[in-house]
């Protein structure tokens, strides 16, 4: 699929992605999530992030790029400041990919603009979490250097599910 002639490009999120941001997080979503959360929670959380969910996160200003391949968007990263209190100060919040367009580099290529940008903040230091039964994003942090620092167990849709954070120096 990667052919020399495709250009993958990372920018900014746009206002003109949030239709497509939407459909990123609703098919990656389903396809990590399901079996894991709770049917309804997910589907609840999956309606939550509407077109206009996405257009009020671009207009926020805050962290969020978005990876384009082929002219399209097929994956996305936020963060920011670590929302804990931990020796990291940046934290990736969600890094996601088309379910089809995985397993290709595209997930490195956000990861590591997304470790830059925080970097050039002036965040040292990264912690991402993960659900500890989601063993593709786990092996994902891990194969980029992460390691395990912290689990905590929270109530998601009524069943109690464990969070791994994984951190960078």
């Amino acid at each position: 699929m990667l052919d020399g002639r495709s250009e993958i490009l990372i920018r900014q999120g746009k206002l003109a992605d949030a239709g497509t941001l939407a459909d990123v997080f609703r098919t990656s979503w389903s396809g990590a999530y399901r079996g894991i959360v709770p049917h309804v929670h997910l589907e609840n959380i999956i309606r939550r992030r509407s077109t206009d969910w996405w257009k009020r996160a671009v207009r926020s200003g805050d962290g969020l790029i978005v990876l384009e391949f082929d002219g399209r968007v097929r994956g996305y990263a936020t963060f920011g400041q670590s929302r804990g209190r931990h020796a990291q100060k940046g934290e990736i919040y969600e890094l996601y990919v088309t379910p089809s367009y995985q397993g290709l580099g595209f997930g490195e290529y956000l990861f590591e603009a997304s470790r830059a940008r925080l970097d050039d903040d002036g965040l040292r230091g990264l912690i991402v979490w993960a659900l500890a039964m989601n063993d593709q994003a786990q092996d994902f942090y891990w194969r980029r250097g992460g390691r395990p620092v912290a689990k905590v167990t929270e109530l998601i849709g009524g069943e109690r599910l464990d969070k791994i954070a994984f951190a960078w120096s």
